[in-house]
């Protein structure tokens, strides 16, 4: 745990700023330690984005991307001003490989909202 609170950065967001852009490279988990956030995917080129889920204190986000080391699937917009932890790439795998299986198994409570 303490080897985790070291390497965990603080970003603080105002409502409405981008937290993460859908389609763009994954290079942190976030833990959303004060405010709300919603997540908007754009399902199909061209049309607007749909909103498809919430965030609230306590929720994490950013995994997927660094798990299956892909794009960002979706886009996370704060819903009011928010406190974030985050913790990029390298001390993600580092710090938090062990548990990946357990992160994949959660992940898949919400792959069925981005999903095509």
């Amino acid at each position: 745990m303490s080897q985790i609170s070291d390497a965990l950065q603080i970003r603080k967001v105002i409502a409405g700023e981008y937290i993460i852009k859908q389609n763009e490279a994954g290079d942190k988990f976030y833990i959303l330690e004060e405010g709300e956030t919603y997540v908007e995917k754009v399902f199909n080129e061209g049309e607007p984005a749909k909103k498809v889920l919430n965030y609230k204190k306590g929720n994490y986000f950013g995994e997927l991307a660094l798990i299956k080391n892909e794009p960002r699937a979706a886009s996370v917009v704060a819903l009011t001003d928010c406190k974030l932890l985050s913790l990029d790439r390298l001390s993600f795998k580092r710090l938090l490989g062990p548990i990946e299986n357990i992160l994949k198994r959660n992940s898949d409570a919400y792959v069925k909202f981005i999903k095509n």
